[in-house]
Order: structure tokens, then sequence, then C-alpha cells
């Protein structure tokens, strides 16, 4: 079973054991029961090799369908795979066990509402089966239908209460629900029935974590790895998972080691960089330099982007005079690096996707001698909070831009605040680390106060609400898009008194141009870096959370201080 809670293995012994069953004699059978010994061998490219000469063969088998899309799956190939799995569907007159391979698959891809309805199909033909009911709490967890997935795993615990798989699957659905305390118990079960069992090790250090004990995580999170039971995939999720509790504990050295594990191609998502240059690792005993030329490629989200780019001007120092930098970001980032880096070639990155990966490349670059990932050069210059430079901003706002803004904001009474309230990626267990806009009242409704409105997306909803419930008009800044014009957004923040907010893409730009910035965050966020702070931007003052998903005194916490006047 995969660490992310979806049961079952499609090329498991028994999975194996039912294919062969379903072996026919006919003009393909010989290459197809290769195909399945290749598969138990776990040589997933020799079992789609001889899959795919049987399918020339018979193109109607739907076994040959069935073997390429397990091979596909184990090689990470999921768009394939579902293809593949699809056509299985189809010539196995829609197999309830077919159905269950799409629909783990499905989970896996984030496509929560079809594998729902997949996982349906499978349980209709094995009513009895763990992994299936597993696999349906997780789709409808994953869409937020908490008591449903509740329902579904306790009437399993009841008739199969030894069993440790559903234990650790009621724990995680806690977890996500914010009850992290109470998980726990559930996992503590789960490792009573079956010491040493990684899924569970490995949702334990994250309710752990999640109540900002990094250290416990820690010890969970090598116990997980050093039990020999992960996968490369799994094993790469939890050193990532180490790496940020490291981080979070303050422990960089050992947090930007473990970090790597996002490089790897056994990640969940990594990106695949398409570079024409050697790979630069930014170990501490590196190689100088000195008059080479480098590219940086940003990588991740855009929030991050901009916050590892604190370390660009190390680069560009070690790089020297005679030697070029270049960097490769997201489009909407071009001007404002570009203004910021003067001496550095800054282009746009390409990202494509290649089933169902992400592809990077530079297209319009140059040729460079080396490349790193954006995130790369802290594993060098950050090796400690105290590494981090006491300095203003490492971007800089069109000037031009912040004195329109400026102007514009004068016509508005009293201390102009700026306001972020949630991210476009709001899924899963990072839904809570947002507060509910009606927490926001208090705040919006302090005096001598007009509010900003800064929230990219769709958020008319919430400026009506704002308007209707809580009495406050939210001004909307005019003829500025705050998705797309990043750098005239920058520049606003700027011209703000002060910017309020969870950390999204937006408190990124305004903490690294220098604009005074209240951040809100969850307890012990790894970006603190073991600090009270925020060591990526100096001037940010953290209003954090003593709870998972305690918000309401967070809020009323900020929104004393605003009418205080708080520094920032």
């Amino acid at each position: 079973m995969s660490i992310d809670v979806t049961a079952g293995a499609s090329a498991s012994a028994a999975a194996l054991t039912r294919l062969k069953a379903g072996l026919g004699a006919s003009a393909a059978t010989a290459l197809l029961d290769r195909a399945c010994a290749a598969l138990g061998a776990q040589d997933f490219e020799q079992a789609l090799a001889l899959a795919s000469r049987a399918l020339e063969r018979e193109p109607e088998s739907g076994l040959a369908w069935r073997v390429a899309a397990i091979a596909h799956e184990n090689l990470g190939r999921h768009g394939a795979a579902l293809d593949a799995y699809g056509c299985a569907f189809e010539r196995l007159g829609q197999d309830p066990a077919v159905a269950g391979d799409i629909g783990r698959l499905a989970l896996r891809m984030g496509l929560h509402d079809i594998a729902e309805q997949l996982l349906l199909i499978y349980l209709g033909g094995h009513p009895g089966s763990l992994d299936g009911r597993i696999n349906l709490a997780h789709a409808l967890r994953e869409q937020h239908r908490y008591d449903e997935a509740i329902a579904i795993l306790r009437e399993a615990i009841q008739a199969h209460p030894e069993d440790a798989g559903l234990w650790t699957s009621l724990g995680v659905v806690l977890v996500q629900q914010g009850q992290s305390e109470t998980a726990l118990t559930f996992f503590d079960e789960a490792l009573r029935l079956e010491p040493g069992l990684g899924r569970a090790l490995y949702y334990r250090a994250n309710a752990a974590a999640d109540l900002g004990d990094h250290r416990r995580a820690v010890g969970d999170y090598t116990a997980a790895l050093a039990g020999g039971q992960l996968s490369g995939t799994d094993d790469e999720r939890v050193r990532f998972a180490a790496a940020l509790s490291h981080l979070a504990l303050g422990e960089l050295e050992a947090g930007w080691e473990a970090y790597l594990a996002r490089l790897s191609p056994d990640a969940t998502h990594p990106v695949q960089f398409q570079v024409d240059a050697e790979p630069y690792a930014f170990a501490p005993d590196a190689a100088p330099l000195e008059g080479r030329s480098l590219l940086l490629m940003a990588e991740q989200g855009l929030g991050d982007e901009v916050m590892f780019a604190n370390t660009t001007p190390d680069v560009a120092q070690a790089l020297g005079p005679a030697g070029r930098l270049a960097l490769a970001v997201e489009r909407r980032l071009v001007p404002l690096f570009a203004r910021s880096f003067p001496a550095a070639e800054v282009v746009a990155h390409r990202t494509e996707k290649a089933d169902g990966r992400a592809v990077r490349s530079a297209p319009e670059l140059g040729a460079v001698e080396l490349w790193a990932p954006m995130a790369a050069p802290a594993r060098r210059y950050r090796r400690s909070a105290a590494d981090f430079p006491d300095r203003a901003r490492f971007l800089i706002a069109d000037p031009a831009r912040v004195e329109h803004w400026r102007a514009l904001l004068a016509e508005k009474p009293g201390r102009k605040v700026g306001i972020l309230w949630k991210s476009l990626k709001l899924h899963g267990e990072r839904l809570r680390q947002f507060a509910p806009f009606d927490l926001w009242r208090p705040v919006l409704q302090t005096p001598g106060v007009s509010i900003v409105n800064l929230q990219y997306g769709d958020c008319a909803a919430e400026l009506d609400h704002a308007r209707e419930a809580f009495g406050v008009e939210v001004w909307q800044p005019p003829g500025i898009d705050l998705k797309e014009d990043l750098d005239d957004v920058a520049a606003l923040t700027c011209a703000l008194g002060l910017t309020i907010g969870f950390a999204n893409a937006t408190i990124n730009l305004a903490g690294a141009c220098g604009a005074p910035v209240w951040l809100i965050t969850p307890r012990a966020a790894w970006t603190q870096l073991g600090t009270d702070a925020y060591p990526w931007y100096p001037q940010v003052r953290c209003f954090s959370a003593s709870t998972p998903g305690g918000w309401e005194p967070v809020m009323d916490e900020v929104a004393a201080a605003l009418k205080d006047g708080g520094a920032t």
C-alpha cells in the first residue's frame, strides 16, 4: 500500500495471480505470461515491451492492455496508464477489478470525484475489500466529505479491528479535520497492531508536526525510513517531510540536505528540468563559481520562486564581475526580477505537462556552463538562521508605480491596509492553513483603517459578505489584475501602510520588496526556520496559531495590534 493511503498494488502477487488466471490460449498468451513474470520481477520496462508486442498480435486483448497499464503506472507514466486501464476496462466487460485499479490511480492523480465513482463500481464486485474501503474513504476526505469517510472506516473497523491500515486511514481523516491530537491515538493503535508500519509512522509524524512537535516528527520519519517497507516514491516523500521538520527546528544543514528529496525522480510530483548544462549542487565544498556562467531555474510554486530568490544576491557575488548569472522565472515575474538584478539575464521559463509531470525549460536562454534550481543556493549560503542578511529588500518595485498607488491611496482615509486571506490552491490539509473569512471581521472593522483588497482570484463573494455582514467596504484597486500584474502588485504593496495575510504569492512579493507585512501562520511553520520571526524577510511580523486550525484567537490578536497601531 502506498504511503498516501492509496491501498492495493497493481503489481502485487495477488494481482499477478489474477492476471495469469485470465490468460487463455491465444497468439499472445506466451508473451503475456512472460510480461506477468517481468511485472513480478519489477522489470516494468520489459513488461511493457512484452505487453506491446502482445497488443500487436491481439489489439483487443483486455489482459494485454491491463498489463501495459500496470507497467506504465509503475514507471510513473500516469497519463498513459490511465488510458491503458480505460482500454482494459472496455475490453474486459467493465471488470470491477480494473475499475479498482483506475480508481486507485485516479486518487494518485488527484481526480477524486472520478476515483469515487470507480471505487463504488469496484466495491460492488468486491464488497468485502478493505483496500477498496480505504481508497473510497480517501476519495471522500479529499472532497472534504469527512463524515462519510469516517462512517466507512468505522464500519470497517468494527468488522476488522485488527487491521492497522484502517486505523491509519481514520487517523489521516482526523488530521485533515484539524484533530491531530486525537489522530495520534489511532496511529498509536495501528502501530500496536503492526509495529514499524511505515505509513502509520509517517502519518503520526505529520500529526506531530501539525501540533508543532517537530522533534517527535523527525523521530517517526527516521523510523519510517529505517523500516524498509516503503517504495522509492514513498521514501522521497518521507525525506521531504523530514526536511521540513528539520528546517522548522532550525536544523538548516540537515534540513537542506534532506530537502534534496524534492529533486529525486522518485518524488511524488517532481519537476523535470530540461537544461543543457552541468548541474551545480551548491554543496559547501563545491568548486568556486567565480567567472562561471550559471542559470538559476525557478521551482515549485510562485511564492517559493520569490522566497528562494533571497540568495540570488549571494550567487551574483560569488560569480563576480567576470561571471554571468541567468534567471528563469515565471513569466509574470520577469519585469520585477529584471529590475532587481540588472546584471542578470532574466527570461521566462516554459513549463509543460508530459505524462502528468511538469517539464521545465528555458528555451529563450543562451548557453550556460552550470545550472541549479532556485532553492539550491540555500544549501550553501543559509546554513543557519544567522546567515540571513538583515537587508530591507532583495526585489525592487517599480518606483513610478509605487508613487502612482500612493497618490490614489492618499484619497482614502486613515491607515491603508491590504489583506489576503486565501490561496488558489486550497485542497486537502492546505485548506486548514487559512482562517475562514468570517474570522476577519474584527480586522476589517478596525476604526481608522481603510481596507484594500489584494486577494487574487475570484473573491467577489467574500467582498460582498464583508459589505453586507461586516458593514465594511473593501476598496478594489482600479486598473490592476491582482493575479496577472505581479510587478504592479509589488508596487501596490510598497505603497500601502501594511499588508496582512497568510503565506501566498502576494505576501512573498511584499516581503521581498521590503513592504511592511504581518504574516498569519500556522504554529512552528518551517519557513520560520526555528525562530519567532521570518528570516527570509526581516521586517515581517508573525502571528502564529497555537493549535492546528486555531485561528480565532490569532485573528483577534491581529485586530488588537492593528487597533493599537502596532509597529510592523
